[in-house]
């Protein structure tokens, strides 16, 4: 299994593209600079050693080495030995609702990204249980298989948003069904499904899903994103929101009934969200109250570096880099090709 150890530097990342646009900027000033001063052409005789090339070569063999060496902070590793350990735990499968009315902003920063907050933190007091998520809208689909893997899991979090699914809707029923079919092997472990979700536009009977799910021992919490007095869906990165036939702005209200009676059917709570961690804690208590048990899991125990050969190409590049002149030397112009 591949694995990076320090995740948290990838984010580093985002300086890359931002590198590329400022050196095509820099350089497209330069040629302006240069046009002002005659024609390409004559250019050229009078200053026979400038190069516009060379200095592209320099500035794409520093970036590589940036790029790697970013690569090398985060400490790529492959798994080099699994072995099966017993652990204490209980089995969570988590479904994420991720359509377009989750991006209300009644919840900071909007209600998506909150949800993914408490998702996060869910998994960091998380030791020895197994966990999986769910993404639904108007259709359901496994983001990540149950696993003890966390680290994977949080990865995951950051690229989840509302056009990972097509299809628009509520569908927590779909979801609900799909997480029952996502558990290991029935034992005597706690098993709970948890719904993160505003319960707007809800499509399927998610309440006799959560019955089924009861029926099979498996508990159903609900925590409600949002709030009942609505809040509009932002269009995109624009400064519209969406609107019905008449014109009228949509406001995107947080639907509690239905998420109460999917709990009570469930035979769990309901939470309703806030600014702060305090659903987040109430689910927590949750999980800490049912019935653990030892279960097995296949894990990595050894992981081997795989930064040794990124370090090498490091250095081929800033050698590279270094004996690439800028300028054409005397040097160079006695070598004749033809």
């Amino acid at each position: 299994m591949f694995r990076f150890a320090h995740p948290e530097y990838l984010y580093l990342l985002i300086g890359i593209p931002l590198l590329v646009l400022f050196q095509l900027y820099y350089t497209l000033q330069r040629k302006k600079q240069f046009a002002l001063l005659g024609e390409a052409d004559l250019l050229r005789v009078l200053m026979p050693a400038y190069s516009f090339v060379r200095q592209q070569i320099k500035f794409y063999l520093l970036l590589g080495a940036i790029l790697l060496t970013i690569l090398l902070l985060a400490r790529p590793q492959f798994g080099s030995k699994m072995e099966t350990v017993k652990r204490k735990g209980v089995e969570v499968i988590i479904a994420l609702d991720v359509s377009n009315s989750m991006m209300a902003k009644d919840l900071q920063p909007n209600r998506l990204e909150k949800s993914k907050q408490m998702v996060t933190k869910l998994l960091d007091d998380m030791t020895n249980d197994k966990v999986g998520l769910i993404i639904f809208a108007g259709d359901a689909y496994t983001q990540i298989p149950i696993t003890s893997d966390y680290i994977s899991a949080k990865m995951f979090m950051p690229s989840i948003n509302p056009s990972l699914i097509p299809v628009q809707g509520t569908a927590i029923g779909t979801a609900i069904d799909m997480a029952m079919h996502s558990f290991g092997p029935k034992n005597k472990v706690g098993r709970t499904i948890i719904v993160i979700t505003d319960g707007e536009n809800h499509e399927d009977d998610a309440v006799t899903a959560a019955k089924e799910a009861y029926d099979k021992g498996i508990v159903t919490h609900v925590i409600g994103v949002g709030s009942p007095e609505g809040s509009p869906i932002p269009i995109g990165e624009s400064l519209n929101y969406k609107k019905d036939k008449a014109g009228n702005v949509v406001m995107s209200k947080l639907n509690e009934s239905m998420c109460q009676e999917i709990a009570q059917a469930g035979k769990g709570v309901y939470i309703k969200a806030d600014n702060s961690n305090r659903a987040q804690k109430a689910i927590q208590k949750e999980i800490d109250s049912m019935a653990k048990n030892e279960v097995e899991t296949k894990i990595f125990s050894e992981y081997s570096e795989q930064f040794q050969f990124i370090a090498w190409l490091v250095l081929v590049l800033l050698i590279a880099e270094l004996f690439v002149l800028e300028r054409k030397s005397k040097w160079n112009n006695r070598i004749k090709i033809f």
